[in-house]
Formats: structure tokens, C-alpha cells, sequence
């Protein structure tokens, strides 16, 4: 009999994580399981040491349960066979490897020679992507609605609020493998692991997983109104017809700068106040 550790992040799928994650029990009906709290575990690297190599392990959440696994366990000592059963909001890393929500998705050969950014000097593994400019500042407003509701946040709606009020484009450098090329108004600058992110933006459509690059897209160069109605098209990846506006780099080394600091998203998850990030792999 096969035996699961059901991992759930109760702050999933708007703090409907432990609720979602029941309904796993329907795809393992005939094995012992547990469910764990996810964050109640507080050496994440002793827990898996600790499990026998036959058990099997079960996250279930969204993009930023996945971002918190990889940054808190030794990726590349892993035993166990593990397996995303995809509750979160958005769900950008099923979406992009072509999976379902509800189902049972093992994720092992997923993990391997992920890209590393850093940060005001940390690291930190992602598996989606790394958003600076106007996506970052969406997060850090979210994070601030979420404290003080649990209604859904429209993120749409605080995009177009941040190009036509709030949020100033910037000058960026943006260095891809040496190559170096400098933008002015620039509202968006994210690194791409996989093609999308932010709950279906497809920044760089043609960036696959596992080929040892990554993709940068700058959209730069206009002001709010041109930028605002360009801006839906992100969805369906139609923005990179507009070359005036839109440039796209791929490497395996990027430096992005911008001239004064803004928030940044790493899988959904804010860093605030930030000039500068790199990627690169290990």
C-alpha cells in the first residue's frame, strides 16, 4: 500500500488552501496518507531527510506553495517522488507545462537545473518567472488588500489603476549574456522560466522549460494611454507583434537594473523596494 504526505499551505487559493486540499483523498483512496500543514513544519530540510524513500509526497497549493518548497528544501537531495495537486489562484506552472488543476501532477523532473535569482544580495530558485516594474507593484498591492480582506483580488484592475495613476515607468539596463542595451519608460521587465505567469500573461510566449535559457521581455518606450491599451494583449502573448514597444532576450545570464526602486515578484511572491536582479543558473 502506497503511503502519502499531503502537504497544504492554508493560505492558498485565498486561505481556502486546507479546504481545497481535501479533495486530493478522492485520487489515493486505496493508500495511508497524512495531511501536514505546510508552513506549521519549521525545519522543511530535516522533514524530508526524515521520510523513508518509498513514501511519497503530495504539495497542495498554487505558484507560490511551489516558490516556498524549492527555496526551503536541498532540491538536489531529494528521494521522494513528488507530486502538485494544484489548488492556488493562478496556477502559471500547470498552465505552462500543459496540466489540469485537480489531478495529481508529478513535478520531480521539473525540479532539476532550475534558474537562481538574486536579490539584495539573497537567492532564490523560481520556477515561473521574475517580475519587475508594473507587475511587481500588482503584488505588493495585493499582498496589502489581502490584509485587510479575503475577497479575490482583481489583478487586472490594479494593473490598469498602476499604468494610469500610480505606478511611473523607469529607465532600465538590461544585460543579456555581455550584450547591454539601456530603455527609457519602461513598465515592465520579467524574467521568464516558464511562458507565463501572473494568472495567464503569457510575457514570452516562446520560453520553454528545460532548455538552459531564460527569456526577458522590456516593454518600454510609450506613454500610459498607448501602454494601457496594449496592455490586455499580454494574455494571449500578442504583444511581441509590437516591436516598437516590446523586445525580448534570451540567456543564461540577465542583469536588469532600474533607476529608482520598485517592487519585485518572484512566483507571485513581493520583494519590496528593489533596483537590480540577476539571473543566472547554478
Amino acid at each position: 500500500m502506497e503511503n502519502y504526505k499531503i502537504l497544504y499551505n492554508p493560505k492558498s487559493n485565498n486561505k481556502l488552501g486546507k479546504t481545497g486540499a481535501q479533495s486530493v483523498v478522492e485520487h489515493i483512496k486505496d493508500s495511508q496518507y497524512e495531511f501536514i500543514d505546510w508552513l506549521s513544519i519549521t525545519d522543511k530540510k530535516t522533514f524530508f531527510n526524515a521520510l523513508k524513500p518509498e513514501e511519497k509526497v503530495i504539495l497542495c497549493g498554487g505558484d507560490g506553495t511551489l516558490n516556498h518548497f524549492i527555496n526551503s528544501i536541498d532540491i538536489d537531495s531529494l528521494k521522494n517522488d513528488i507530486y502538485l495537486y494544484a489548488i492556488g489562484t493562478g496556477n502559471d506552472f500547470v498552465k505552462s507545462i500543459g496540466g489540469e488543476i485537480n489531478t495529481l501532477i508529478p513535478i520531480n523532473d521539473y525540479l532539476n537545473d532550475l534558474p537562481i535569482v538574486t536579490v539584495n544580495g539573497r537567492d532564490y530558485r523560481f520556477i515561473n518567472g521574475v517580475g519587475f516594474g508594473i507587475d511587481g507593484y500588482c503584488c505588493e498591492v495585493g499582498d496589502q488588500l489581502k490584509q485587510k480582506s479575503d475577497k479575490p483580488i482583481n489583478y487586472s484592475n490594479i494593473a490598469v489603476k498602476g499604468i494610469l495613476f500610480r505606478f511611473k515607468p523607469v529607465k532600465a539596463i538590461v544585460t543579456v549574456d555581455g550584450r547591454v542595451e539601456r530603455f527609457k519608460k519602461v513598465w515592465l521587465a520579467p524574467t521568464m522560466y516558464g511562458c507565463c505567469y501572473g494568472g495567464g500573461m503569457y510575457p514570452t510566449p516562446d520560453q520553454k522549460r528545460g532548455m538552459g535559457k531564460v527569456s526577458t521581455m522590456v516593454y518600454y518606450g510609450k506613454g500610459k494611454l498607448k501602454s494601457l491599451i496594449l496592455f490586455p494583449s499580454i494574455f494571449k502573448g500578442e504583444h511581441i507583434q509590437h516591436t516598437d514597444m516590446v523586445k525580448i532576450f534570451t540567456g543564461k545570464r540577465v542583469t536588469v537594473k532600474f533607476d529608482s526602486p520598485t517592487p519585485l515578484q518572484i512566483d507571485g511572491e513581493t520583494i519590496k523596494n528593489v533596483t537590480e536582479y540577476t539571473v543566472r543558473f547554478k
